[in-house]
């Protein structure tokens, strides 16, 4: 008798050791994000607090996002892409890494089909217009006046002396693009850039890192996103001014459900949480525009009603990442 309590003894505790394994297992949500890495932490230390669901993540840039979910696209490693600019997810949806989702409780985006995509392969969640960061002692010491346009970075004067990041690691830069050939047309925008490039000290793999070198005074101008610029940059006492220019391209900020990720329903249950009233108030420490109209927005965070902004089809654009990609690389040569 007292070997059949035993046994049955170990029987149990090796059950509840498996039960617990699983729960643990099944308590994951696996993710690539493309914000800031301390940025991120803010949003899923408290998407954890709220939901007690632990969070494993990696941080790349959009551009790398992507292609990495493309070559794991037969074994996906994650169930949630976390950040970048909408256009990248376009892009996403044509290479088939996410998959549609349409959130519980988002009357904001059902009901403006600019904020997500038609089939909800991705969904919006904050507003981020294109900006320059600027070094205010250089441009003291140089007697120089502050770009206001984007044909004011081809001047002489910033020569070796601006930073941006590669448009094929970066959703900042791949937006920049994306904006130029909007707005000028594909033959003048690469032309363009062509010129810039002159003026370019160094390329950078992440967007917002041209903020730091502005603030470091390694450069003068910074081109990123205007959040960045102000939680990167103003907030952190660096000598930065932000400019926004007189036309400028701009980002649904999104996220998405990848296909055929391990976690899907716990991904289902962030993408609802990162929607709502208590998340998006948190981006009121980086400076980004929610888009749940209930949530606060931060002081001297730029909204779109503040801005000259351009026209920008994002389905077109997603679509072209590829072909826009490979043309940039084989004219500039980077």
């Amino acid at each position: 008798m007292n070997r059949i309590k035993m046994t049955m003894l170990v029987l149990m505790v090796a059950l509840l050791a498996f039960c617990g394994q699983s729960m643990a297992k099944e308590n994951v949500l696996h993710m690539y994000t493309a914000l800031d890495t301390d940025e991120a932490k803010i949003y899923l230390q408290a998407f954890t607090k709220d939901t007690n669901i632990k969070v494993e993540w990696v941080r790349l840039s959009a551009g790398e996002v992507l292609t990495r979910l493309k070559a794991e696209a037969k074994n996906p490693q994650v169930s949630v892409w976390f950040g970048g600019s909408g256009v990248d997810f376009v892009a996403g949806k044509y290479a088939g890494v996410t998959t549609p989702y349409k959130p519980a409780k988002a009357k904001f985006l059902a009901d403006n089909v600019t904020l997500r995509d038609k089939e909800y392969n991705w969904v919006g969640f904050y507003f981020g217009a294109i900006g320059f960061a600027c070094n205010t002692e250089w441009f003291a010491k140089n007697k120089v006046d502050y770009p206001t346009t984007w044909a004011d970075l081809l001047k002489p004067e910033f020569k070796d002396c601006i930073s941006i990041a590669y448009p094929y690691t970066s959703g900042t830069s791949f937006t920049t693009l994306a904006a130029l050939v909007s707005g000028m047309g594909e033959d003048k925008a690469f032309e363009y850039w062509k010129k810039l490039d002159a003026n370019i000290h160094n390329y950078n793999s992440a967007g917002a890192a041209s903020v730091t070198q502005c603030g470091l005074g390694e450069v003068a101008v910074g081109i990123a996103f205007s959040h960045d610029v102000l939680a990167k940059g103003v907030s952190q006492g660096y000598k930065i001014k932000l400019v926004v220019p007189k036309e400028t391209g701009y980002e649904i900020g999104a996220l998405a459900l990848v296909k055929g990720g391990p976690d899907q329903k716990l991904g289902k249950k962030f993408i609802d949480w990162c929607l709502s009233k208590r998340a998006q108030e948190l981006m009121k420490v980086w400076y980004r525009i929610p888009l749940n109209p209930e949530a606060e927005i931060a002081q001297g965070a730029v909204k779109a009603s503040e801005v000259n902004l351009t026209k920008m089809d994002f389905e077109w654009i997603g679509a072209n990442n590829p072909r826009l990609i490979a043309k940039w690389r084989q004219t500039i040569g980077k």
